[in-house]
């Protein structure tokens, strides 16, 4: 998972036509209430904060570069992301190895499920979940079969790697000997919610976790610098709430299945399946087609194509292209 790029637009994009309308600082300009130079001026626009159409269109810059990826490059990037949410599951169990039960150990222990998610998303990697929103843009933008096509393969491939690479974590927690008998212990009472869980109920979580993780991404596209405090913040929440998460929970899943305390088949039908199809209804259905009319008339009109040729995504320090 990674901050979309503002990479520049192509030359046949409607945010590169020419625009015959004054610029948008000499408007601010005739309508300011005190004097100020040209400079002051841009320091103003550089505060101000993006449009929801701005942010709209960098998340679908950045999408249409990862619907671009190779498969292969797709993969590795995911299976990567799946061995790093392992920590999701790792960093809450060992602080509750040594904090004292009850009280406000719980709310101590749950914010080290925001470790796994920093690495994934500062580093870069693909997550499933955050491809509800940023692959999702593109085919919204322009819904040809060729970008649903491309959408559905990355969806595929991301998520596979993902699952594949949190179990590779989970084998490396059973069966490599580097966690002692009491950190076991952590994990599985970490886990063993999933034992309880019912399908709808499941679901029901699942959608409120892929609802923050796409506004998380909404709300990295027009900030500057990594957004540590807000991947910390809305990550946290995720946990301290319960909501489940397909790559995160498929590491405390097959924990449980390794134990033999959980069935496969019972694992796929109460966890995996409800899970996915929150998520995907969280970040997808919910957050981002809400998001996407707020600004549908304005991305239709031809008053949408000049505010976006005059307003088009600045570029940021930590932008680079290709995203991933």
């Amino acid at each position: 998972m990674n901050q979309p790029s503002t990479a520049q637009q192509p030359a046949d994009d409607p945010a590169h036509e020419q625009d015959s309308e004054p610029e948008r600082g000499a408007e601010a300009d005739s309508e300011s209430s005190v004097e100020l130079t040209q400079e002051e001026e841009s320091n103003i626009r550089d505060h101000l904060p993006h449009r929801a159409s701005i942010l709209f269109e960098i998340i679908r810059r950045s999408g249409q570069e990862e619907l671009e990826r190779s498969l292969l490059a797709l993969w590795w990037s995911g299976l990567v992301a799946g061995l790093s949410i392992g920590f999701s599951v790792l960093t809450p169990a060992m602080l509750m190895r040594y904090l004292p039960p009850g009280g406000w150990s719980p709310i101590i222990s749950q914010a080290g499920y925001s470790v796994g998610f920093v690495i994934v998303i500062l580093s870069r990697q693909q997550l499933f979940t955050e491809n509800t929103i940023t692959a999702v843009v593109p085919v919204m933008a322009k819904s040809h079969l060729r970008n649903l096509g491309l959408m559905l393969r990355l969806w595929a491939t991301v998520l596979s790697a993902n699952v594949v690479g949190a179990i590779c974590f989970t084998l490396f927690l059973r069966y490599s000997g580097a966690i002692d008998a009491d950190l076991a212990k952590s994990i599985h009472d970490f886990s063993e919610h999933q034992l309880h869980a019912m399908p709808m109920e499941t679901m029901g979580r699942a959608m409120v976790s892929g609802f923050l993780i796409a506004s998380l991404v909404w709300i990295l596209a027009g900030i500057e610098g990594s957004g540590l405090g807000l991947i910390i913040l809305l990550t946290y929440l995720i946990s301290l709430g319960g909501f489940d998460h397909i790559v995160a929970g498929s590491v405390e899943a097959s924990y449980l299945v390794l134990e033999g305390v959980q069935r496969p088949a019972t694992a796929i039908r109460t966890f995996f399946v409800p899970t996915l199809l929150g998520n995907v209804i969280g970040g997808t259905v919910i957050f981002t087609l809400l998001a996407y009319g707020q600004i549908r008339d304005e991305l239709k009109g031809a008053g949408g194509k000049h505010e976006r040729a005059k307003e088009a995504p600045r570029e940021r320090p930590d932008d680079r292209a290709p995203a991933r």
